[in-house]
């Protein structure tokens, strides 16, 4: 069964081909018939730079539980890094300006 399932995002990172690193620009992720791994169906993961060539990819093929687990995963990983960026960021953030403090309050 083809799904047309597809989603392309850009992406900034590096990848490892057998020459080498090379640089990414975008991924695409489609669940579809594998090209290599014994499924009926998976999740297939492409990152590549088109301008590289065709060598500039690297590709994996998984099955739908694998897919999950790997969804989990990065979402639990990012969202630590960007509550560790964060933290990060506000100790080095300078301190906020507020108005000094007059002794009077505001009638409510």
């Amino acid at each position: 069964m083809c799904t047309s399932i597809v989603e392309i995002v850009r992406i900034t990172g590096s990848g490892r081909r057998e020459s080498g690193w090379f640089h990414l620009d975008r991924a695409v992720v489609s669940y579809d018939h594998p090209h290599h791994a014994f499924l009926d169906e998976a999740v297939v993961i492409d990152f590549l730079n088109p301008a590289e060539g065709p060598s500039a990819r690297a590709a994996v093929e998984i099955d739908l539980r694998s897919a999950r687990a790997l969804y989990e995963a990065l979402g639990k990983v990012v969202g630590e890094a960007e509550a560790e960026e964060g933290l990060r960021l506000s100790r080095c953030a300078p301190p906020t300006a507020r108005r000094p403090d007059t002794g009077r309050r505001r009638a409510r």
